[in-house]
C-alpha cells in the first residue's frame, strides 16, 4: 500500500495495538485534532454529510506541494474527529499527487472495522473521497 510517511506511521501505531487499545487510540487522535485558523469560518467549510454527526473539511490546494487539511468535528463526536484527526496526521502537508494516490480502503489497516460501525468507518471514506474530490478539480 501507497502511503505518505506520516500516514503510514499512524497505520503502523495502530498495527501495533490490540482490540479495545485501538478505540483508545483512537479517541486520543481526536484530543489532537487541530483546531481550524481563526480566518477560516465552519460555514464556508464543506460539510460531508456521509457522517453520522457534522464534520466540516476544507482543502487548501494553493500550493500542491504542501496541501493544507482542515478539520471542524464536535468534542462529543470523538470517533468522526478520530478519523479527522488521522486524516490531518497523515495528509496533510503532503503533496497533492501523494494524497491521490493514497488508496481509497487504507483506513481497513486501521483494525477498527471490528470495533466500530460500518456506517461510521464510512464516514472515513467519505472524508477521503471529498479531499481528492477537491484535489483533482483544483
Amino acid at each position: 500500500m501507497s502511503l505518505p510517511a506520516p500516514l503510514a506511521e499512524v497505520v503502523s501505531d495502530f498495527a501495533e495495538v490490540e482490540g479495545q487499545d485501538k478505540l483508545a487510540l483512537l479517541l486520543e487522535f481526536a484530543e489532537e485534532l487541530p483546531p481550524i485558523p481563526a480566518e477560516l469560518e465552519e460555514a464556508a467549510m464543506e460539510p460531508v454529510p456521509e457522517c453520522q454527526t457534522p464534520l466540516f473539511l476544507d482543502v487548501d490546494t494553493s500550493d500542491p506541494a504542501a496541501v493544507r487539511l482542515y478539520f471542524s468535528a464536535p468534542p462529543e463526536s470523538p470517533t468522526t474527529r478520530g478519523f479527522a484527526a488521522i486524516l490531518a496526521a497523515g495528509l496533510d502537508r503532503q503533496p497533492a499527487a501523494d494524497i491521490l494516490a493514497v488508496p481509497n480502503d487504507f483506513y481497513t489497516a486501521l483494525g477498527l472495522a471490528e470495533l466500530i460501525s460500518p456506517l461510521r468507518v464510512r464516514g472515513m471514506s467519505a472524508m477521503l473521497t471529498r479531499i481528492k474530490r477537491r484535489l483533482r478539480s483544483a
